[in-house]
């Protein structure tokens, strides 16, 4: 559901953002009454995302969770007007509810398929209604990120749970299991990065970069600073990977994603899966390490959580390069790094870009707050990557650089 489109800037077409709330919230109440009619339908309350209108529902006597996607794109690049004026977003997403490809159908796919495969554990499918509203059941307990906050000296092992639970789901039988027709391959690092900064669309849609989140002053600078990182990402090209065999990975492995409804001794449960074919499990870790380092960037834990955190993650990556079979750590480290920095220029950039009567989640709010210190995170590991060091001191200074971005206190 990022599907994050080359937006040039909010223009007089670009659909009102309290329209496009409006017009979900509607639809879900709709779905929820054709699927359940008997019972009362309630919603509870929004829950912010970048990529479509998710709220919580109550239904009777169950708690659900509802999304609704607009045309598989983000509402960041829909509220800038990518796909025009609200009358035509309104005429095309007939025709796309009705398609089905629709992420939302998809997503419903992954779920039922993840939920026979058995592991990893996910939230089951509620409902899903021909008008594009996919209902989950909610899922309790405390978060992945909440748990790295409160237990940062846990981060390895929390890290290793959340990772093990993958291990069917990386294994190279399952990936023909899931048809092609059902992989959600536009939530992947590489091709969102591509979608976002590729050809001049991608000049333009920097040249925007904050105009509604930032101030004037030191927006020039922040700019740049991300043109420079873009550039460098572009430009890496790494040492061919020793061939592997496809397997299938998570897709979009957040530590908000990831809950222990019984504790962090017992087995987690996974939500918003984004299952596409891969040579290997690197965009997994690459994702999880990239969304724990802006957790610490979001949040600001101080300087006796945030190093825990990282050492943690460098613990969780020693143990990833320790079982690798025919791929060399360097080459592993070079990929890791390369797709943790091109998630992180996703993310910054999508949450920058958000027009400001956009609500964006608590994390995404603090993130754009934080924009310079993160963009300058980006911009010292990408000289890293592009530097001639040795690549596993490169990893070690990537992480001690990381460390910092967490560390300054509340």
């Amino acid at each position: 559901m990022t599907l994050e489109g080359s937006s040039l800037g909010t223009t007089p077409a670009a659909p009102a953002i309290r329209e496009v709330l409006s017009f979900a919230r509607s639809e879900i109440r709709t779905a929820a009454a054709g699927l359940w009619p008997t019972a009362t339908v309630e919603v509870v309350a929004h829950v912010p995302s970048v990529t479509g209108y998710v709220c919580r529902v109550r239904v009777g006597d169950r708690d659900l969770y509802a999304k609704y996607s607009y045309l598989g794109i983000s509402l960041v690049s829909l509220s800038r007007g990518a796909r025009g004026g609200w009358p035509c977003v309104r005429q095309a997403q007939r025709a796309y509810t009705a398609r089905q490809d629709a992420v939302l159908v998809r997503e419903a796919a992954q779920l039922r398929f993840l939920g026979a495969l058995g592991r990893p554990r996910v939230c089951a499918v509620a409902g899903l209604h021909p008008s594009g509203v996919l209902f989950t059941e909610r899922v309790a307990g405390p978060t992945l990120a909440s748990l790295l906050l409160d237990r940062p000296q846990d981060t390895a092992v929390l890290m290793e749970s959340t990772w093990s639970e993958l291990d069917r789901l990386h294994h190279p039988q399952t990936v023909r299991r899931l048809t092609p027709a059902d992989a959600i391959g536009e939530r992947g690092i590489t091709s969102t990065f591509r979608r976002k900064f590729d050809g001049v669309g991608g000049s333009l849609y920097l040249d925007r970069l904050g105009d509604e989140r930032c101030s004037m002053d030191g927006r020039a600078e922040l700019v740049g600073t991300v043109r420079q990182v873009v550039a460098r990402l572009c430009g890496v090209r790494g040492p061919a990977r020793v061939p592997g065999r496809p397997v299938l990975v998570h897709g979009d492995l957040k530590p908000e994603h990831v809950f222990f409804p019984q504790g962090p001794a017992h087995r987690p449960v996974f939500i918003d899966p984004g299952l596409r074919q891969a040579t290997g499990p690197e965009a997994d870790a690459a994702k999880l390490i990239s969304r724990c380092v802006l957790l610490l960037a979001a949040t600001a834990p101080g300087p006796l959580v945030a190093p825990l955190v990282m050492q943690g993650v460098g613990a969780f990556a020693e143990q990833r390069m320790s079982v690798l079979t025919g791929q060399d750590p360097h080459l592993w480290v070079r990929e890791v790094l390369a797709l943790w920095l091109m998630d992180t220029v996703n993310v910054l950039t999508t949450c920058l870009s958000a027009p400001s009567a956009l609500p964006l989640p608590a994390h995404g709010e603090a993130l754009a707050r934080r924009a310079a210190a993160v963009a300058a995170l980006a911009d010292r590991l990408s000289a890293h990557l592009v530097s001639p060091t040795n690549d596993m001191a490169l990893w070690e200074r990537s992480l001690d650089t990381a460390a910092g971005i967490g560390g300054v206190g509340r």
